[in-house]
């Protein structure tokens, strides 16, 4: 039996246990959401997302192996979902549209935590830094953008990005480097204290 909980809870919702799904989405859902968010932008759609994700998860769960991280297995699943949502491009279009009707086409941050207040500065530089990171991400090629997210943001291994994006290891060690490399370039200003970017 594998050791991984996350793995256990799997095995568990295989053998029927719905409450050992739910433990899952609730320890891995709000991540999910950040996840996808890095995709599209948009904190709804990367709820829809992410809900997405999980019913795909939930109807894959026979194809599970215990021998392999539910981790894995889950953003194989979301990288798939994500990358193919950008592929189809319907995403942009029901933005652009729904945007021009409501009025509404700020994006919101899935990863805001409560915490002391900032200083007006702070709050200029940290607004200014997460623009500059998700025009980073949208400019990368789709399977940059997604070995960058999962290594840099997500934590995961290059062998475990190398198996969720089916891919070698040597392939994601130049995907990531060429990522690294172009975020380096356009997060420059905001090195040190961050002066030069404000206004």
């Amino acid at each position: 039996m594998a050791t991984d909980p996350d793995a256990a809870l799997m095995v568990a919702f295989q053998g029927g246990d719905e409450t050992a799904f739910r433990s899952l989405f609730e320890k891995h859902g709000r991540a999910m959401v950040a996840f996808c968010h890095h995709f599209v932008r948009d904190g709804a759609r990367a709820e829809e997302l992410a809900q997405d994700v999980f019913l795909k998860v939930h109807r894959s769960a026979a194809r599970y192996q215990p021998s392999a991280r539910f981790k894995t297995f889950l953003y194989r699943i979301a990288s798939n979902h994500c990358l193919n949502e950008l592929r189809r491009g319907e995403y942009a279009a029901r933005r652009a549209v729904e945007s021009a009707e409501d009025g509404q086409g700020e994006p919101t941050d899935p990863d805001s935590l409560a915490g002391p207040a900032p200083t007006p500065e702070e709050n200029m530089l940290a607004t200014a830094l997460g623009e500059a990171v998700e025009k980073l991400l949208g400019q990368l090629p789709e399977k940059q953008r997604a070995a960058f997210v999962l290594g840099r943001l997500e934590g995961l291994s290059y062998e475990e990005i190398a198996d969720v994006l089916d891919t070698s290891i040597s392939a994601v060690k130049s995907l990531v480097h060429r990522a690294t490399v172009a975020a380096a370039a356009a997060l420059a200003p905001y090195a040190a204290d961050g002066k030069e970017a404000l206004p």
